[in-house]
């Protein structure tokens, strides 16, 4: 039986799989609507790798979750810059 920790890297990595594969399917306007999904995940990753105190993993999803913000910013830069 899964953990309540298991089951927060399962929702995190389910939001981050749906989250690239949605990013690659829509139109760039929708794109920002992927960000908040994948910060999400992100989030719910970096609880699971503090959890199972593994470094690399902590270290690795904070950059993810940092890049994914950078990509959101960037996002609704370009959307305001089209309007």
């Amino acid at each position: 039986m899964a953990n309540t920790f298991q089951i927060i890297a399962i929702v995190g990595l389910i939001c981050i799989i749906l989250g690239n594969l949605y990013i690659y399917r829509e139109k760039r306007i929708r794109r920002k609507y992927t960000y908040p999904l994948l910060i999400f995940g992100g989030v719910l990753l970096e609880i699971y790798s503090i959890y199972i105190k593994d470094t690399i993993f902590m270290i690795l999803q904070g950059i993810f979750i940092l890049a994914a913000i950078y990509g959101f910013i960037k996002i609704h830069q370009r959307i305001r810059s089209e309007k």
